[in-house]
């Protein structure tokens, strides 16, 4: 796992996200998560599935956010969990040792340690930086990204206000993946600024 992990907006407009997540997709984006807090079940089930067929097109793991019952019924690549939702342990006793399982950690390498004796497959910490999507204290230091890499076996992803600048000095730490919404799907030009993250990877 390395690269854009794309999350997707509480956009309504599935054919407009599908556009939007393709063009991302085509320009290198590793995976993506599937993310609408807002939407009714009929219009999750949807737009989930649409996207995984999306990804099965591009060879790229699609996860869902916390809706472990959706990625069971339409077979997608993995759940992602938070501090609320059912336990790394259960989720991934659910869906069994194939599936991703990511865990948000936030700021707490304890957190991380304990997702990742669980099962999880990555870790994610943040946020870093200010976000126009989700409101959270601003309070993750950088360093946790080298403490996890050398404590953890598993990935690291970071998250929270990133652009391509400022997840430069996180990638030198040795994240695995940079998590993104808003600097992507609201971009003027999607697949240049896909192109920019992609770019924090190459060797």
């Amino acid at each position: 796992m390395r690269g854009l992990y794309l999350v997707t907006p509480n956009w309504d407009d599935t054919e407009k996200l599908l556009v939007c997540t393709g063009r991302a997709l085509q320009a290198g984006a590793a995976l993506v998560q599937y993310r609408h807090k807002d939407a009714s079940l009929a219009l999750r089930r949807e737009q989930a599935s649409a996207l995984l067929a999306l990804c099965r097109l591009h060879d790229t793991p699609l996860v869902i956010n916390d809706h472990v019952a959706l990625c069971q019924d339409i077979d997608a690549d993995g759940v992602h969990v938070g501090a609320t939702d059912d336990g790394v342990a259960n989720v991934r006793r659910t869906l069994g040792a194939g599936k991703i399982v990511g865990a948000s950690c936030y700021g707490d390498i304890e957190l991380a340690r304990a997702a990742q004796r669980s099962g999880a497959s990555y870790v994610a910490f943040g946020g870093f930086y200010p976000s126009v999507v989700k409101k959270y204290p601003v309070t993750t230091p950088h360093d946790i990204v080298t403490q996890a890499k050398a404590e953890l076996p598993v990935s690291v992803v970071v998250i929270g206000g990133m652009t391509a600048p400022n997840a430069a000095p996180l990638v030198a730490r040795g994240a695995d993946m940079v998590a993104a919404i808003s600097s992507v799907y609201l971009a003027p030009d999607v697949a240049e600024a896909v192109a920019g993250f992609g770019a924090l990877f190459r060797d």
